[in-house]
């Protein structure tokens, strides 16, 4: 058998397990609660390493390792950021929002809680927030798919097109039937394959270039100040990378995660698991860039084309084909992982938080899971037009999202629930305002400066303040709930946790 043959088999087999964990899901899933949200039955085990695997896509393996194999560790600090923002998340945000969300008639959409919590009889706020999610997560799942394409163009030689549709095809039929369960179940899958990959590549590579200290060398060769933190970056462009982390609050497709934990103390132990999973993959993407700069130093007769397939290029190079082909489905599974999440959180959003609002009242539970799935292929379909045109990095296509959601959504989630006074008028005007900075910050050539992340969520977060102010009437209901949820949520930290993770 031929080297690639091999490489195949492990892909195939690899992509058959996530269907069977799809079918096995589609088992279990019996109405649109559990479609959405798994009837809120997650461990604090699964939920980690689902929202590690939601959250980190193919940049994880493709992106982040190519902007540090051309840069230099001073791209690191968009993973440092990330961890930060990562445990401020499951700190602060999962047991609330987790309580929060039941209290509030059982909300099982972030626009659903939005509306819930304040009382909006005009459903223009969950309108609005239904179609933000629809607009960035649609450039999201796209950079999925552009991710997948690259992956079989560079690992396989195939072409873009072959290996796009491959991704997202596996990737549809697990979700469409599958649903959130679907989505999870595979998630812990990928989440552990990705945790493997991400050691295994490293010291690999590490024991090719002969250890630490020839490594280093060969770093320093190459350029001695890709081995700084600080060197090639300016100011504005570390605390732009770190600035990521202030995205983590305004992800649907892992904040969702947290409503679905059984209780909100899981969340204790599912920041434990989440958080340490998260040190040893970034460390490992990070390292394999490092340590491949290196290698390639070393190896000239090797060329590496295009920086984002660093870890394909080594895990090819130093494993046998068929050790091989399982790292490589780490990637997909890295890629998959994200692309099924969103694609639930998008399937919610048109039914759950738009179809109901201009559609039939009365739907039975399967009109609306088979309504769930259809939204999944319009998605899907979009993005994948949108993927065709190849026109932006993986990093860049995610950036953009990621700023997206951090700047409509994380202001108006951590005022939600930390701030009694948040009106219906604050949270819409602060939505809209966060999504136009970051589309138009972005497009300006200042956006090349300062990620537009930051003067997004600033300007999200002061408008919902002052108009909210401008705006507020005590409501009874309101602030009965919020004590509610507050007392609920403050077990979570008192409150001993589960032995079960």
């Amino acid at each position: 058998m031929t080297d690639q043959t091999f490489q195949l088999i492990a892909i195939v087999l690899y992509l058959i397990g996530m269907v069977a964990i799809g079918y096995f899901a589609f088992r279990q899933t019996k109405d649109l609660d559990d479609y959405m949200l798994a009837g809120r039955n997650l461990k604090p085990g699964t939920a980690a390493l689902s929202a590690g695997a939601s959250d980190m896509s193919g940049w994880l393996l493709l992106g982040l390792p190519g902007a540090i194999y051309v840069s230099g560790l001073v791209e690191a600090w968009i993973a440092i950021g990330l961890t930060i923002g990562a445990w401020l998340n499951w700190k602060f945000i999962a047991p609330r929002l987790r309580s929060y969300t039941e209290v509030s008639q059982n909300s099982i959409t972030l626009p659903s809680f939005f509306e819930n919590r304040l009382k909006d009889k005009s459903r223009l706020l969950r309108i609005v927030s239904g179609l933000i999610i629809l607009v960035f997560f649609t450039f999201y799942v796209s950079s999925g798919m552009v991710a997948g394409g690259v992956f079989f163009e560079e690992s396989f030689g195939s072409t873009f097109l072959v290996g796009m549709l491959i991704v997202a095809g596996v990737t549809l039929l697990y979700t469409l039937f599958g649903g959130f369960l679907g989505a999870t179940l595979t998630d812990v899958a990928q989440g552990i394959l990705m945790l493997i990959a991400l050691i295994a590549v490293p010291l690999m590579a590490l024991s090719a270039t002969g250890g630490v200290g020839p490594t280093l060398d060969s770093i320093r060769e190459v350029d001695p100040n890709l081995l700084s933190l600080t060197a090639g970056g300016s100011v504005l462009g570390v605390i732009s990378a770190a600035a990521w982390g202030l995205g983590y609050v305004g992800q649907p497709h892992i904040i969702v995660r947290f409503m679905a934990l059984r209780t909100p103390q899981d969340a204790k132990a599912g920041r434990r698991i989440g958080i340490g999973w998260m040190i040893l993959t970034a460390a490992g993407a990070i390292a394999t860039a490092l340590i491949g700069i290196a290698y390639f130093q070393q190896n000239p007769d090797l060329s590496l084309g295009n920086p984002e397939t660093v870890f394909l290029l080594l895990s090819q190079t130093l494993f046998h084909p068929f050790i091989a082909g399982l790292v490589l489905a780490a990637v997909l599974a890295a890629i998959m992982s994200t692309i099924s999440s969103q694609l639930i959180v998008c399937s919610s959003a048109l039914v759950e938080d738009l179809y109901k609002i201009v559609g039939k009242k009365d739907a039975t539970p399967k009109q609306m899971m088979i309504l769930g799935r259809f939204g999944v292929l319009i998605v899907a379909v979009v993005a994948g037009l949108i993927a065709l045109q190849q026109s932006s990095s993986i990093l860049d296509l995610v950036g953009f999202a990621w700023a997206g959601f951090g700047a409509a959504f994380g202001p108006v989630v951590l005022l939600s629930l930390y701030w009694k006074k948040l009106t219906t008028s604050g949270a819409i005007t602060s939505m809209l305002t966060g999504a136009i900075v970051v589309f138009v910050w972005g497009n300006l050539p200042v956006g090349d400066t300062l990620y537009e992340i930051i003067p997004g969520f600033a300007a999200s977060l002061l408008v919902a303040v002052i108009v909210s102010l401008a705006t507020y009437k005590p409501n009874a209901e309101i602030e009965a709930e919020f004590d509610a949820a507050v007392e609920q949520a403050h077990h979570a930290y008192t409150a001993p946790e589960k032995v079960s993770a």
